[in-house]
């Protein structure tokens, strides 16, 4: 089996290894008709696969569009030989603690399996080989990453890649700029999330340069245009947020801080060092990303991320904020000829109206716009996950290898090992 797309039975049973990410059960959300319900989770005993448990029983009992999952779980002292001597399933979803993850996706790889896992696959530079090796041929390893899947995103790709309106990226760095502001402290699915102690040991859950900057290095590659551009650091920085005590009680429901974390601790404050700032060049364009976490949103608020492409003729901007309501939206700013991006824009989504309805051009201060997204035409970041699944489901029984996903991942996975040793 090992080195070719297989698919084992008329439909894939998933295996869960050691599911202590909520991602993990999001891939759930919704049904999956290439999925049989009956799924298998591999885990030690403990909280984290509880909680995931409960999150899909959330899914199977509310109202609206049940789902019908079957967990068997398999309780262990070693999941992942477990899993490999028992083959109850094809395809393995990963999404948990990050240290040991890439040395178990080359196991799983090497095994036959195909592999669906979580951000990040490196925790510590030296991981880089056993990532390479997973993602040299079939079967596949794909990674959970949801950003091309989000309609304002993807609004934004478009339109950068609009000459008349764009122009080309600006050369006096950056050309694409790109922030984020998480929080340790939300909600999922409406509920708040509890995260295991272990999230705020980067020896186990990676440090910031390899964490978020996933996402940003992805979208870079994807709003470049050219997915298969070389990447070249230039610089990386990494720096702590303070979690104090009480906000780690809240987060983790644990009463104190482990003994695992005694070297990060200074008396009753966490040092977590999971923010990062790095910059790089995609090809010929250079940019710009900077990540970081804060411990809750204010009331009301949330994540915020923003994403700005510079062009010659027009700044294309998507951003999530207080400013924007908290919602995701896209802003055109002329460099000059306002008149003429305007009406470039209005010829544009009169072409776009059959795959998004109801988009509309509005003035955006003096001389800016905005593409204005109906709030129907995406359900959400949380409903991008069981997309992901089923992208790479519909890969394995269409029997295709996705070479290119699997360069551009390594090109970034390359870069961001770099950042992480360049930052001990």
């Amino acid at each position: 089996m090992a080195g070719q797309v297989a698919h084992v039975g008329a439909r894939h049973t998933l295996l869960f290894l050691e599911p202590g990410h909520f991602h993990a059960a999001l891939t759930l959300r919704v049904p999956q008709a290439r999925a049989a319900d009956e799924i298998v989770v591999y885990a030690r005993e403990g909280r984290e696969f509880h909680d995931f448990l409960t999150l899909v029983d959330r899914f199977n009992g509310r109202a609206e569009r049940p789902t019908r999952w079957r967990p068997t779980v398999v309780v262990t002292d070693d999941p992942l030989e477990r899993l490999l001597d028992e083959r109850r399933g094809d395809v393995v979803v990963l999404a948990g603690r990050n240290r040991g993850k890439a040395r178990a996706m080359r196991s799983l790889h090497d095994a036959g399996f195909h592999v669906l896992a979580d951000k990040p696959w490196l925790v510590e530079p030296e991981d880089l080989d056993a990532v390479r090796a997973s993602l040299a041929a079939p079967p596949v390893a794909a990674e959970i990453m949801t950003g091309r899947l989000d309609v304002a995103a993807g609004v934004m790709r478009r339109l950068v890649a609009t000459p008349v309106l764009f122009g080309t990226f600006v050369e006096e760095a950056p050309g694409l700029d790109q922030e984020s502001v998480h929080h340790l402290e939300k909600l999922v699915d409406g509920a708040p999330l509890r995260r295991p102690w272990w999230y705020f040991d980067v020896r186990v859950q990676g440090s910031g340069p390899v964490d978020v900057p996933t996402h940003l290095v992805d979208q870079a590659q994807w709003m470049s245009g050219d997915d298969g551009a070389l990447l070249t650091l230039l610089s990386a920085d990494a720096w702590s947020t303070a979690v104090p005590v009480e906000a780690f009680r809240r987060v983790t429901g644990e009463h104190s801080f482990p003994e695992a974390l005694a070297p990060f601790v200074d008396g009753d404050t966490l040092d977590y060092r999971c923010n990062a700032e790095v910059t790089y060049r995609v090809g010929r364009i250079t940019a710009h990303a900077r990540t970081e976490w804060a411990l809750s949103a204010a009331p009301g608020g949330g994540d915020s991320t923003r994403h700005v492409a510079h062009g010659t003729r027009a700044d294309v901007r998507l951003e999530q904020s207080g400013r924007t309501g908290h919602r995701r939206r896209v802003f055109v700013e002329p460099r000059g000829d306002a008149a003429g991006i305007e009406r470039t824009l209005c010829d544009l989504l009169a072409t776009w109206q059959a795959e998004l309805p109801g988009a509309e051009v509005v003035r955006a201060g003096a001389d800016g716009f905005e593409v204005r997204l109906p709030p129907a035409l995406d359900g959400g970041h949380e409903t991008h996950f069981a997309r992901v699944l089923d992208e790479l489901l519909t890969a394995i029984d269409e029997g295709r290898w996705p070479a290119d996903v699997a360069e551009r991942t390594l090109a970034k996975y390359t870069l961001l090992a770099e950042a992480a040793a360049r930052t001990r």
